[in-house]
């Protein structure tokens, strides 16, 4: 394995790029080194409104307008993401077709994007992701951008474990020109209050500037037993150097305590339809009352729920901290030739300590990545991109995940109903890692010699990984209207993983693995007029499988498994674009088709295969503007397994109460593997559609709203429960006091809708949790800029 000092050279470089930024400085000092700098103020601009005037920013080769890119993308500026009221990733399906997904627990790592789950790039580089979408909030308080792409990343990007799409955070930058800030004070129903602060100043007017960020959420909830409270601090700086240089740099940390939100259990039709929960402490086969695998319910009655008393309890602890550093470097070489290093470094840790027996935590997660690019204008109608990166990921962490039960839980009772103290028998089969915290070693060992593993198995590892790659992009402008892009990648991995917490007396198990994933992308731009584009694009990745934090883990036979990294994606595409020049119109639409691999719960892999067409649309006049999408998902399984936690909600009741339900009396949770099969994949609507409008009543008054409506769908795999055709109006109105200060009040769902959503991507609990919808809620906000 690699020496770990090694991580140290390839971001050597950049940390000097700071000192070569203050001597090129001092240098020349009678060089004109200024750029000239447009600052848009004011709502009225189509490029702030609409996807047509943003730029990529270096995610699909050099910096281009998205009209010029063969990819579906959706662009959101600073501006859209404050005026739609976007907090989270769960928001997004609001203004962005084919992006509804499961709600992570209330607390979304990570986007879903044509029913996949999708990577978080920063500045063009991946960061940390989520277990499965379960993982830390994105904080919005850094964004500046957020570009919303569809199908795997880029070839430059490298290879990843999530394919279904990606967002990428374009960090903010400081105005070089002009001292200005902004600070937005909200307050909200449950005690809702919301602060942040954003500052911009040059150093040097036109040739260096600093930016700051600060946001504090002190949020209470709907839910019971539940919270939100966060600190995030982001300081960004930026220097124009001689002879073209350019140097961005910010550093952000992140600091939260959030609620793990399961639902609602027992999720019956008629939970979903009128509300009424069955009620009834499950009992085990031993007669323990304490919730465990196989526990049955007999039914006491049913009652209307209420929706805010979900499975979260007042004891639980989830809190993580984050440190994110990134530094981008530019340097034109010759006048065909440009180089540009991009650098990262992450730094998280997290506890999940839950009263219903669940553990996740990561004593330390560190990623570092630095990325090195050549852009090469062959001719004035070729370009070639090409360069090499180097990313390092180690993972402590531990966790448990083994004996929970959510079924046998009756809410309506006492909050012991929720908890599951561990018995002896559960006890010997894990590992203490802190006093009466037990969580699962990281490897299997016959400590009684019976040759069966003697311990349960979840995500407990200490991993180290590097990944090296080489890429190279080729552009060629066959004509003035066709443009072809071929790109190729190839990445070497190195890897190692050994159980952190051995049972005593035991050598801790470790192995490593070596690996070569390919990726590759082809794609034709062709520009039928100058308001119209057309492309088509195939690509074609390898991609890993991680538990949390992007770890690796040993499999029971304490070896790390080699289907983690041969995972294949594939990706075909075609599509339209409309941006009319000198107009407020803009229009896009894509056919696709994706295959992909879903890491289930258990580490297991399963094939997707998702087919479907979507498609958006802008317009923007004196007095109003809007936009509305809509898509078509058909999600099933590639000929391949599937996994619930539970066959289907019956199982969980006897049959002793046929008025309220006919359980099977089979006992809940009951792992259940389905066998190989196209079925649909069960959590998401084949069809969506979103609506935004606004309209300026007069010069200081406007009002906007946002509507979002999603089709019927199953809840789990056998579709015995059904989440009905929904729909969800969000509004506001704005008054501007001047010229620099407006108030706002939102009133999020309007009409008061009793929606549900799946707990967790993948539907692997489509048979035992849903997550019901807050009711209507208000928010006012004052916002000033200066």
């Amino acid at each position: 394995m690699t020496n770990k000092h090694q991580l140290l050279i390839p971001f050597a470089a950049t940390l000097l790029f700071p000192l070569a930024a203050a001597h090129a400085e001092q240098t020349d000092p009678d060089e004109d080194n200024t750029v000239e700098i447009i600052t848009i103020i004011g709502s009225d601009d189509a490029s702030l409104l609409t996807p047509r005037g943003a730029q990529t920013r270096g995610l699909f080769g050099d910096d281009k307008p998205i009209t010029d890119v063969a990819r579906s993308i959706t662009p959101l500026s600073e501006f859209v993401i404050q005026d739609a009221a976007l907090t989270d990733l769960n928001d997004l399906n609001s203004v962005v077709p084919n992006t509804f997904g499961a709600s992570g627990f209330n607390s979304a790592s990570l986007p879903t994007i044509r029913g996949q789950l999708g990577e978080v790039f920063s500045n063009g580089l991946r960061r940390q992701g989520g277990n499965n979408g379960f993982g830390i909030p994105l904080s919005f308080n850094s964004v500046e951008q957020l570009d919303v792409a569809k199908g795997m990343p880029p070839v430059m990007l490298g290879t990843t474990q999530r394919t279904g799409g990606f967002i990428n955070v374009q960090s903010k930058r400081p105005d070089l020109l002009q001292h200005r800030g902004s600070v937005n004070l909200s307050a909200g129903r449950w005690d809702e209050y919301r602060a942040q602060v954003d500052v911009s100043t040059p150093i040097e007017a036109g040739r260096s500037g600093v930016r700051l960020s600060y946001q504090r959420r002190n949020e209470g909830s709907f839910y019971d037993f539940s919270r939100y409270e966060s600190h995030n601090l982001y300081i960004a700086g930026r220097w124009l150097l001689q002879n073209g240089a350019e140097f961005n740099t910010s550093l952000e940390y992140f600091d939260v305590d959030f609620t793990d939100n399961a639902g609602l259990n027992r999720p019956t039709q008629n939970l979903i339809d009128h509300g009424l929960y069955i009620t009834g402490q499950g009992r085990q086969s031993n007669g323990s009352t304490v919730p465990g695998a196989g526990a049955v319910i007999s039914p006491t009655g049913e009652v209307r729920m209420p929706r805010s008393q979900v499975q979260t309890d007042p004891d639980n602890i989830s809190t993580a901290e984050t440190l994110i550093w990134h530094a981008t470097y530019e340097q034109p070489l010759r006048d065909n030739l440009r180089l540009v290093n991009r650098s990262y470094i992450e730094s998280m840790s997290r506890d999940n300590i839950a009263q219903n027996s669940f553990v996740e935590i990561i004593d330390s997660a560190r990623t570092a990545e630095n990325r090195l690019e050549l852009l090469y204008d062959v001719n004035s109608q070729q370009r070639l991109i090409g360069g090499g990166s180097l990313r390092y990921n180690s993972v402590l962490g531990y966790s448990q995940f083994t004996t929970e039960a959510d079924n046998p839980s009756d809410l309506t009772g006492p909050i012991e109903n929720r908890r599951i103290p561990l018995t002896d028998a559960q006890r010997q089969r894990l590992v203490e890692l802190r006093p009466g915290l037990y969580v699962s070693p990281g490897g299997q060992y016959d400590i009684n010699g019976d040759g069966t593993g003697d311990f349960n198995l979840s995500d407990t590892t200490d991993s180290v990984s590097w990944q090296t790659g080489l890429f190279v992009q080729y552009e060629y402008d066959l004509n003035e209207q066709w443009l072809l892009t071929a790109g190729a990648r190839g990445d070497w991995y190195d890897v190692e993983a050994r159980d952190p917490l051995p049972p005593e007396g035991v050598t801790a198990a470790e192995d490593s693995i070596n690996e070569f994933l390919k990726a590759g992308e082809l794609s034709l731009l062709y520009r039928a007029t100058p308001d119209w584009s057309l492309y088509a694009t195939a690509a074609y990745a390898e991609s890993t499988s991680n538990s949390m934090g992007g770890g690796n883990v040993l499999g029971a036979d304490n070896r790390i498994s080699r289907q983690n990294f041969a995972t294949e994606n594939t990706l075909y595409e075609v599509g339209a674009k409309w941006a009319p020049a000198d107009s407020r119109w803009y229009a896009d639409a894509a056919l696709f088709d994706q295959t992909r691999s879903l890491r289930n719960l258990d580490g297991s892999n399963t094939g997707i295969h998702t087919r479907g067409v979507e498609g958006q649309l802008y317009f923007t006049a004196e007095r109003w503007r809007v936009n509305v999408g809509a898509n078509y998902l058909d999600a099933r399984y590639d000929n391949s397994t599937a996994t619930q936690g539970t066959r289907q909600v019956i199982d969980a009741f006897d049959d002793s109460r046929p008025d309220i339900i006919a359980g099977t009396g089979v006992g809940s949770p009951n792992f259940t593997a389905f066998p190989n099969s196209t079925s649909r994949v069960q959590g998401l609507p084949r069809i969506s559609a979103n609506l935004s409008a606004r309209y300026q009543i007069t010069e200081r008054i406007s009002m906007g709203a946002d509507t979002l409506y999603t089709e019927h769908y199953p809840l789990d795999y056998l579709a015995t429960v059904m989440i009905r055709d929904q729909f969800l109006l969000n509004t506001h109105a704005r008054l501007m006091l001047n010229d620099q200060t407006e108030v706002r009040l939102d009133v999020l769902n309007a009409t008061n809708e009793r929606n549900w959503s799946p707990v967790f991507e993948g539907g692997y609990f489509g048979a035992e949790l849903v997550m019901p919808s807050p009711p209507r809620q208000w928010r006012v906000s004052v916002r000033h800029n200066f």
